[in-house]
């Protein structure tokens, strides 16, 4: 088992995403982020549990039934592929937890007001893969994090701000301190 973390500086923004961590056992990576969001929860399960949030930083979401069991099936607006899955957990204004078929995994949101208009983001992602599959995910839940502090801060940030460059500086940041 190892653990790594990242200590890149935030993207320019009004609120910074602090790295994540993974952690390694065999071929399955549990990834970490901890987002403190100067949000009310009620905004901030709006853009990670409906489907009108979702698109405005993650993935349009083709099909979301909001209950434990339900089906879900995100469409990342960056490449138009299409993940199905199932809810794994719900529970409202508190926790979404998608599970996924394909490189995906799980993803999981859990929420926690920390003031009246104060929200802090934990999220957790289970993947499988080798070494180079824990680098993308690292470099793209950051990146998505990006998205989601700059939409709820009232700023949209445009599906051309996804460069290569962007998501390969990232990966570079993680890699360097997993060594």
């Amino acid at each position: 088992m190892t653990e790594s973390s990242h200590p890149t500086e935030p993207a320019a923004s009004a609120t910074p995403v602090a790295p994540g961590t993974s952690r390694t056992e065999g071929h399955s990576h549990t990834l970490h982020f901890t987002i403190a969001l100067p949000h009310p929860v009620e905004q901030v399960w709006e853009a990670v549990a409906t489907p009108a949030g979702l698109p405005g930083w993650l993935a349009a979401a083709d099909v979301l039934e909001p209950r434990l069991g339900g089906a879900v099936t995100l469409r990342w607006l960056s490449t138009g592929r299409a993940h199905a899955g199932r809810v794994t957990a719900w529970d409202g204004e508190r926790v979404a937890e998608y599970t996924l078929e394909g490189p995906h995994g799980r993803m999981r949101f859990h929420l926690e007001p920390t003031a009246p208009d104060a929200t802090t983001l934990r999220f957790t992602g289970e993947i499988d893969g080798d070494d180079a599959a824990r680098l993308d995910h690292l470099a793209a839940w950051h990146d998505h994090f990006e998205h989601l502090t700059a939409a709820l801060d009232g700023r949209e940030r445009a599906w051309a701000a996804w460069t290569p460059d962007r998501r390969q500086q990232l990966r570079d940041s993680y890699r360097k301190t997993s060594q």
